[in-house]
C-alpha cells in the first residue's frame, strides 16, 4: 500500500518559493515596503513643516501689522482704522495685511483683552472666524 503524503498547504504565495529565488523575492518585498515607509514619512514631515511655516509666516505678518496699527492710532489721536487697507493707503504698510493663507487680518477695536487697545488675528488655515486654530 502506497503512503500518500499531504500537501502543504500555502496561504501565501511567497511561501512557496524556497532557495535563492525565494530569498531574493522575499528582500525585494522588504525594500518595497521599506521605501514606501520612508516616502511616506517624507510626505508627513513636510506637510508639517510647510504648516508650521505657515503659522510663522503668520505671526510675522500679525506683528508687522500690530506696529502699523498702533503708528497708525498715535498719528490719529488712538482712533483705529476703519479697515486693513486704510494702513497701506495712509503709508503705514506697503500693501493691505494677509495671513499666510491668503486672508485678510481681523482688527477688533476695542480690543477684548484691552479696552484701551486692539485685538489683531488670524482666522487660522482652515479660514473660520474664531476658531480653533485661529492665530492672536
Amino acid at each position: 500500500m502506497a503512503r500518500r503524503t499531504a500537501e502543504p498547504r500555502v496561504f501565501f504565495p511567497w511561501e512557496k518559493r524556497r532557495g535563492v529565488f525565494g530569498a531574493i523575492g522575499r528582500a525585494r518585498a522588504r525594500f518595497v515596503v521599506l521605501v514606501a515607509l520612508a516616502v511616506g514619512l517624507v510626505v508627513v514631515v513636510h506637510r508639517r513643516e510647510e504648516n508650521a511655516a505657515a503659522v510663522r509666516a503668520t505671526r510675522a505678518s500679525l506683528t508687522t501689522a500690530s506696529r502699523a496699527v498702533a503708528s497708525y492710532r498715535a498719528d490719529h489721536g488712538g482712533v483705529c482704522p476703519k479697515a486693513m487697507g486704510d494702513l497701506a493707503t495712509g503709508g503705514y504698510l506697503p500693501d493691505p495685511p494677509v495671513d499666510a493663507w491668503g486672508r485678510s487680518l481681523r482688527l477688533v477695536c476695542p480690543g477684548r483683552r484691552d479696552p484701551m487697545g486692539f485685538d489683531l488675528s488670524s482666522d487660522g488655515p482652515d479660514g473660520v472666524p474664531g476658531g480653533l486654530d485661529r492665530l492672536e
